[in-house]
This record gives structure tokens, C-alpha cells and sequence, in this order.
């Protein structure tokens, strides 16, 4: 019998085995993104310290787009990078959290790039 594979635990699986080579520190935090089916997350989190420094997501006033596909992921990429520079945050490791580097993971990670954030 073949059974079906469990999406989200792939994705799990994915994510922890990133983690355990990424960390975030106070000079060089983790960007770190969540992809759901209507909206797109990204923090950069102080691992040591266990803080969020700063957030965006598609919920937020400032982005026009409210779902989850590569307009709005570039928004939210160019958010995040605005915000991290306002509290002087350039350098940044980047989490995928587990999804491919492909579509609207890889449309945030480059508009962040092109606002100022280097990773």
C-alpha cells in the first residue's frame, strides 16, 4: 500500500535541519519567513537573545497586497529590509524555513536584498 507523505512534516523536517546550522546573533540576526496559504510572514529574530528585532507581513497597513503570491512577497522583502535599516540591522542570515528557494520565498529574499539587507 503506498501511503501519502505529510507535507507540513516534510516541511518541519526541512526547517530543523536548516536550524541546526543557522543562528541568529546581536551582529548577524536570522531572517526568517513563513509562507501560509493567505499570507506571507518574515522576522528577524536575535537567536541568543531570543528576541524578534522586527516583523512584516502581509497583514500590515503599510503593504497593499493581501494574499500570499509574489507581489505581495516582494512587498513584504522590501518592508522588512526598510524597517531592519531604521534600527541598523544590515547584515542578516537567511531562513527559508524549510520551503524551496523558488516563487514567493525567493521574490522576498531578493526585493530585501535590493532595498539594503545583505545575505
Amino acid at each position: 500500500m503506498v501511503k501519502k507523505t505529510d507535507r507540513k512534516l516534510e516541511r518541519t523536517r526541512r526547517h530543523i535541519r536548516v536550524r541546526r546550522k543557522i543562528s541568529g546573533t546581536a551582529d548577524c540576526p536570522r531572517l526568517c519567513v513563513y509562507r501560509s496559504n493567505s499570507n506571507i510572514y518574515a522576522q528577524i529574530i536575535d537567536d541568543e537573545a531570543g528576541v524578534t528585532l522586527v516583523s512584516a507581513s502581509t497583514l500590515d497597513k503599510e503593504v497593499k497586497e493581501k494574499h500570499a503570491n509574489k507581489v505581495a512577497a516582494k512587498e513584504v522583502g522590501s518592508l522588512i529590509a526598510k524597517r531592519a535599516i531604521e534600527k541598523n540591522i544590515k547584515d542578516v542570515v537567511y531562513d527559508r524555513g524549510g520551503y524551496i528557494y523558488h516563487g514567493i520565498v525567493k521574490e522576498l529574499a531578493e526585493a530585501a536584498r535590493e532595498a539594503g539587507l545583505n545575505f
